[in-house]
């Protein structure tokens, strides 16, 4: 009998100790941290590294990415000290994530297709700059980061660790709009396009989530219904003030371009812009359907007060001054040249994605 006993002990203490699947996948990371449970993960299908990041970008010009990008295709701009960045979605749907750096600050541009979410945050964390891969995982439907250091788990919607040594952690965001090619283009001149010379063969152009964004598909591996209050796939400009959220949705400012709100008791200015599509919609990245371009920015600046906004013959213009604005909120013309309004927003998501990170979240119809 007590042998007996001993036996089932031992085969207890076997089965307890053996490593779950995605523990023995993740050698490295601390499973023991966590604020998340391991059943709400799931597997996208390539495993890690399957969506090879970008570690080493090169750049063309816009005339040289005119060859191959279409004036209304998506790009996430980015400025920052004089110097202006895009990264074809193109590019970016077969990676997801490119290291980079822009001037002297490293930054991580990162782009989850199921949600539609083109995120930049600083990647450098208590001095120590951090690179970045593709874990395979996906938790609500989005890209599940994590970073070579201490492989901890990250979520792109958040920029949060959710597992591992890095818990609890926050990469603070680096501003950035999803536009058209061609505005980048007319803003930025002399700015740098992401090349395709990535060192991975890749159909870059084809859209591989062909009509994912219809606006009656439902999310890939959503575990809960999306929120009623909006059509999954729709688009919405998110905002978080004082850890309360806004979402817009991106039908209602069509047919605006200029709207000035407030929201915490912070002066908004929301601009939209039409010349964009969809890169998930067509069989290629630039047919699409088309959909806003759009940015929500602080009205006050620095010395001048707050602003008030109007649309002129097609110009945004304020009307303090007089200076003419553009969707990146950069003054190009008039006295306030040179001058560049905060921006607020979030990004342009999809609407299930935005409600299952912020389920309390107001939204704008």
């Amino acid at each position: 009998m007590l042998r007996l006993l001993t036996l089932i002990y031992l085969l207890l203490l076997t089965a307890c100790s053996q490593a779950s699947p995605l523990e023995k996948a993740w050698p490295n990371t601390d499973f023991a941290k966590r604020s998340i449970s391991l059943e709400s993960l799931r597997s996208g299908g390539p495993g890690r590294d399957g969506i090879p990041a970008i570690d080493q970008p090169h750049f063309t010009t816009p005339q040289g990415a005119s060859s191959w990008l279409k004036p209304e295709e998506p790009v996430i701009t980015i400025s920052h000290q004089g110097e202006a960045k895009a990264y074809p979605l193109q590019i970016l749907i077969w990676h997801e994530i490119v290291n980079d750096r822009i001037g002297d600050t490293p930054i991580l541009v990162t782009f989850c297709p199921l949600c539609n979410a083109a995120l930049v945050f600083h990647r450098v964390l208590d001095g120590q700059e951090l690179s970045f891969g593709v874990s395979g995982l996906l938790r609500h439907s989005d890209m599940i980061m994590y970073d070579r250091r201490s492989e901890s788990l990250w979520q792109q919607f958040t920029g949060a660790a959710v597992i591992g040594k890095q818990l609890g952690r926050q990469l603070p965001p680096f501003p950035s709009t999803i536009t058209s090619f061609a505005l980048f283009g007319d803003n930025y001149p002399n700015g740098q396009v992401l090349s395709r010379q990535t060192g991975h063969s890749r159909d870059y152009g084809r859209n591989p989530y062909r009509g994912y964004d219809r606006l009656g598909s439902d999310p890939f591996l959503l575990d809960d219904p999306a929120d009623p209050r909006l059509p999954a796939m729709a688009h919405v400009l998110g905002i978080t003030l004082d850890g309360q959220q806004r979402a817009y949705n991106l039908e209602t400012l069509d047919r605006i371009g200029v709207k000035q709100d407030r929201f915490m008791g912070q002066p908004l200015l929301i601009l939209s812009q039409r010349g964009l599509r969809s890169a998930l919609g067509g069989g290629r990245t630039a047919d699409g359907r088309p959909i806003l371009q759009a940015a929500i920015y602080n009205r006050q600046l620095t010395g001048h007060g707050t602003l008030s906004f109007t649309h002129q013959q097609g110009n945004v213009v304020d009307q303090q001054t007089g200076s003419h604005w553009n969707l990146m909120g950069e003054a190009v013309a008039g006295p306030l040249k040179g001058e560049r309004l905060e921006q607020l927003d979030r990004g342009v998501h999809f609407a299930f994605a935005w409600l299952v990170f912020h389920p309390r979240s107001e939204v704008v119809k």
